[in-house]
């Protein structure tokens, strides 16, 4: 719990001068490492380059190659303002003072350049001289083995030695993982209440203490043996939560009441008729949850992440949603996130400009998302009627999580419906299968993981970057580095073992940017037998991993072979390759000029091209798209392909796929007048290649993104040639003309639709003549009348109809039960009460699905008409002889 910065007797130091909007600290933050040599660096997207990550999580994420040796340091000093996400204590946001998913993380790095003193010293005059804070207001914590980082703080910093902690490994020892770079940290807190004095200072009070600034000394190597040796390069790495910078400025007791977040919670409040400041603290939690996640989905959505039920996909489908639960426990009875999302644009569009440029993809992922979770939410509340109508002596922990895991469902409406039905929730066996959840959550959350995995890995960190001849030739004579066989490191591999390998230079394309990798063979030197047959070829690191099959002969380390590129697959890739940008062009020239790139695939017998559009592309539009991009292709345009920096591509208009990361010297793909896109793959020279192009699919593949698929060049040809072999196969089969297939499928379907039609009435005719013959198996109790009967045979709605015509000819004190067995292990039931039992408080519905769990099955409706389905059929007659006495009973009352 944050302070109370309203009490009297705890002031906070307030800056005389300095910044102190969420955007000077940023600012001030940036200039300060600027003027000390620091190169800044645009923030890395959301979505990290690292495979061993989901989000990006710390402002350190995108310097681990450098870190590693595995990248050239952009400078020898960086700082930069990280957009993060961390989702690992979701539970947590809105309830603690400073539990966020979105934040942005301040940091200042040194590759191998200045180390401990000049961090520490900075650190220090940025904290007291800029933003303004008091030394007296300041503790710091180091390493308890750091002697060199405490003498510094106490000697040249002139830190009160009082308030220097020593602390475990746990809290001040950073490392990556098991293995590999780490090293002590130090931390600066701030002291909301120093007048506590100096003695026993508990840092774990963060009612007392905030820590708002982490330096990383990364100066050791830890092997598998867990010892540490210095390393060769030492590096810092630091970051200081602007969130929590904004809440000590600002004099605020949370960071989300700070102007980086409280704008938005503004904007929900106004939405629910509710003033922030006179709410409950359940209310206000609400409000911040839904200020958080607001920042968090809208920058999710604009670094391209479509909300989905896998990995970052499902993570912004959680907090979407959550959004959306939150906002309907306020009484925001109406879609609003679209609301949010406008208001969230606002808020950050002056430090991160491309949320204005996505603004459409983002409103339009809201809206969808939102109506999506709406009728979620509706089938929630039915699957709550199905279990409320097993008539159940409380709602188990169990199901009350499964609504709301599975279905979004909030545990607060499954209280609020089971107390309307005088029923409680478990709510410890609730809270035992969330504390599951969340400990299956945090095993398998992933950290910073600077260690590497697999023998390909340790060899391709090991190797310098592979020298790729490809763009030039499809033949290269090359040594081979680096083997593994089965999985495992060797030194040979022989005739019929599975292997990777590392070359010194290499032909083939290895896959990226949607092209697959090549394909071929390596051969021996003359006189050799050797032959590889190369399936497939990655990139990891920047070294090209060749996979394959060894044929004939032996292959070891340190041979000589010829790599060669198997040129029809080469050529059919790239020409599919060069008709993807040519589709590009294509939409935005007849679709939609926002048109943007959400993925692709160029293999060698068709592509695959994703792109963000909230609405399918017409059939006219296909055809139109198709003519366009074959009248280029007849045009004969020549490809032009250059090398220049990245500034100058984008001022001539190179198109970049949104969410990847360029270099500062890029591939420019260049069909003049057509289209030019920053590409490292692979093209033909000439449209002309192409020979012709061919759409042959066009559907939607998540929220807001469709697909193309298509095909070029000569892998046209095997595709014609198979359609063309079903049309003559169709017209052999009909008995028609090719021009007449179309005309006699439509015959056939209008014949099987009226033959259908035929068959349904013929079955609910035989179901009411089947039903007619059992009014006289009816029972009279009172004033009511009983009917519980098989009807095997019988489809669903024949037994539906059946059952109210029986109930009306029996009165309105009629109560119906029918069932059947329509198919071997299905079970169908029909319930139909009429209104004087209505009256009587029975319901259809609950009564179904009791008869139905003692079937194997469940199912639920209207309290006058109700239909259920069970898998036992062997379980039916008794059942059904329950069901009688159970009505027997309750209507003789």
């Amino acid at each position: 719990m944050a302070a109370d910065f309203s009490s009297t007797n705890q002031p906070a130091p307030r800056p005389v001068a300095g910044p102190r909007s969420g955007a000077e600290i940023r600012a001030a933050f940036l200039r300060f490492y600027e003027e000390r040599g620091h190169r800044p660096m645009a923030s890395a997207s959301l979505v990290p380059e690292d495979p061993t990550v989901l989000l990006t999580i710390a402002g350190m994420l995108p310097f681990k190659p450098v870190f590693l040796g595995q990248q050239p340091r952009p400078a020898p000093r960086a700082t930069s303002s990280q957009k993060c996400i961390r989702t690992n204590d979701i539970e947590n946001v809105g309830r603690t003072a400073r539990h966020q998913t979105f934040f942005e993380m301040l940091g200042n790095f040194s590759f191998a350049d200045y180390f401990k003193e000049d961090a520490i010293k900075w650190a220090w005059q940025l904290s007291t001289e800029v933003f303004g804070l008091s030394a007296n207001n300041l503790v710091v914590s180091v390493f308890r083995e750091d002697d060199e980082a405490a003498e510094i703080w106490r000697s040249s910093v002139g830190v009160n030695p009082k308030r220097i902690i020593r602390m475990d490994e746990a809290d001040n020892f950073w490392a990556s993982g098991p293995t590999g770079p780490c090293g002590p940290c130090s931390e600066i807190y701030y002291d909301f209440k120093p007048e506590l004095g100096d003695n026993n200072i508990d840092l774990e009070d963060d009612s007392r203490f905030i820590e708002f600034y982490n330096l990383v000394f990364m100066q050791y190597n830890r092997n598998a043996e867990g010892e540490l040796t210095p390393l060769a390069n030492r590096n810092i790495d630091t970051g200081m939560g602007l969130e929590r910078m904004a809440q000590i400025l600002q004099q605020v007791p949370n960071n989300y009441e700070t102007d980086l977040i409280f704008p938005l919670i503004e904007t929900a409040a106004e939405l629910a008729g509710l003033n922030y400041s006179n709410l409950d603290a359940k209310a206000k939690t609400s409000l911040k949850v839904i200020g958080d996640h607001s920042r968090a989905i809208t920058q999710l959505i604009c670094d391209g992440v479509s909300a989905s039920n896998l990995g970052r996909g499902y993570i912004l489908r959680r907090l979407l949603r959550r959004v959306v639960r939150h906002g309907r426990l306020l009484g925001i009875n109406k879609p609003f996130l679209t609301t949010m999302g406008e208001a969230a644009i606002a808020l950050m569009a002056e430090a991160y400009p491309q949320l204005l440029e996505r603004r459409e993809a983002i409103i339009g992922e809201l809206s969808r998302e939102e109506e999506r979770f709406l009728e979620t939410l509706e089938r929630g509340e039915k699957l709550m009627a199905e279990v409320l109508a097993s008539e159940p002596s409380q709602i188990t922990g169990e199901q009350a999580f499964e609504l709301y895991d599975t279905y979004g469902f909030p545990l607060e409406l499954t209280e609020e419906i089971a107390a309307e039905q005088g029923l409680k929730v478990d709510l410890a066996g609730f809270e035992q299968a969330m504390q599951a959840q969340r400990k299956r959550a945090k095993a398998a959350a992933v950290s910073i993981d600077l260690t590497l995995q697999g023998a390909i890995d340790q060899l391709a960190a090991a190797a310098i970057a592979t020298t790729f001849t490809g763009y030039q030739s499809l033949e290269r004579s090359s040594v081979v580095l680096a083997l593994v066989v089965n999985g495992e490191p060797a030194q040979q591999a022989t005739a019929g073992d599975r292997v990777q390998l590392l070359l010194d230079g290499t032909p083939f394309y290895g896959e990226g940017g949607g092209q697959v990798g090549d394909r071929g063979v390596l051969v021996g030197a003359a006189g050799s037998d050797l032959k590889v047959n190369i399936d497939a070829v990655s990139r990891n690191r920047g070294v090209f991993v060749h996979s394959g099959t060894v044929e004939r002969g032996c292959l070891a380390v340190a041979d000589g072979v010829v790599a060669q590129v198997d040129r029809l697959s080469r050529s059919r890739a790239q020409a599919n390759h060069t008709a993807t940008h040519l589709l590009q062009a294509a939409l935005k020239q007849l679709v939609d000029p926002s048109i943007a790139q959400a993925g692709s695939l160029v293999d060698f017998e068709r592509l695959r091209f994703d792109f963000h559009s909230p609405r399918a592309v017409t059939l006219e539009e296909l055809e139109q798209i198709e003519v366009l991009i074959n009248g280029w292709i007849s045009e004969a345009h020549p490809l032009e392909v250059a090398e220049m920096a990245i500034e100058q591509a984008k001022a001539a208009g190179a198109v970049a796929m949104f969410g990847e990361k360029y270099g500062d010297l890029v591939r420019v793909v260049d069909v003049p007048g057509v289209s030019m896109e920053l590409c490292g793959g692979t093209h033909v020279a000439n449209t002309a290649e192409l020979g012709a192009f061919k759409i042959i699919a066009e559907s939607g593949v998540a929220a807001g993104i469709r697909r193309i698929e298509a095909v070029a060049g000569s892998a046209l040809l095997p595709y014609l040639n198979q359609r063309d072999g079903v049309v003559k196969a169709l017209g052999e089969r009909f008995k028609v003309q090719p021009t007449e297939i179309l005309e006699r499928v439509a015959l056939l379907q209008e014949e099987l639709k009226a033959t259908g039609k035929a068959l349904a009435a013929a079955r609910e005719e035989l179901a009411l003549v089947k039903a007619a013959a059992l009014l006289n198996q009816a029972e009279t109790v009172g004033d009511y009348q009983i009917l519980v009967a098989r009807l095997d045979g019988i489809g669903a709605d024949g037994m539906q109809t059946a059952a109210q015509q029986l109930q009306e000819q029996l009165g309105d004190g009629a109560a119906v039960l029918l069932a059947g067995v329509p198919e071997p292990a299905k079970v169908t039931l029909v319930v139909a009460f009429g209104p004087e039992l209505i009256k009587r408080g029975l319901q259809a519905g609950k009564f179904v699905g009791v008869v139905a769990k003692a079937c194997g099955g469940g199912g639920g409706g209207r309290p006058n008409l109700a239909q259920a389905g069970g898998r036992d059929p062997g379980a039916l007659p008794g059942a059904l002889a329950a069901a009688r006495l159970e009505l027997l009973e309750l209507l003789s009352a």
